[in-house]
């Protein structure tokens, strides 16, 4: 299983596992306790592959942050994330030396450490970029579908543009009646 499949819902204890699309908008299984729930296109949903951890020089993908993390913990659990703050920012000062730390707040790190240790246990610990190919491309087009209901934007381009043409066309319709 790779990070395009996990995410955090805002609100909701844990990450979760896209399960499918619904009509108004998916189906996701808690990876703390199994259950499947049904998140809302109106909820604030975040994919961890979409994520990045603000450094001085860049924005570092969470996916890296993880590899980095897994190299200092050798491909296991680390240190807890209800140690204290300062514990924490040594932790992660380690693991990323140049995180922008005016921008990135200790309740971040724990997330990012409560999030790793996790995906950890569930035995995700795959955290290499996709390779591009014909499958991942199509894949691709369906986690922007996904992210365009999560948003909200329901309607496609193409769709809005049809939209406008068909008012467009009925204004012209009634300007012809009237001459």
């Amino acid at each position: 299983m790779s990070l395009e499949k996990i995410m955090s819902i805002s609100g909701k204890p844990g990450l979760y596992e896209l399960k499918t699309q619904t009509r108004g908008g998916f189906l996701a299984e808690s990876l703390l306790d199994g259950k499947k729930v049904n998140v809302s296109a109106r909820e604030n949903v975040s994919l961890l592959s979409e994520i990045a951890i603000y450094t001085e020089t860049e924005e570092l993908p969470l996916r890296e942050v993880f590899k980095k993390i897994s190299e200092s913990a050798e491909g296991k659990e680390t240190i807890s994330h209800k140690v204290s703050k300062s514990e924490l920012e040594e932790f992660f000062f380690k693991v990323v030396p140049d995180y922008d730390e005016d921008r990135v707040y200790a309740s971040d790190i724990k997330k990012v450490v409560q999030w790793y240790n996790l995906l950890v246990k569930k035995g995700i610990t795959n955290f290499e970029a996709p390779k591009e190919d014909a499958s991942t491309a199509k894949k691709k087009d369906t986690s922007a579908v996904i992210k365009d209901s999560v948003s909200g934007k329901v309607a496609s381009k193409g769709a809005q543009k049809a939209t406008s043409s068909r008012q467009g066309g009925t204004a012209k319709s009634t300007a012809a009646r009237k001459k």
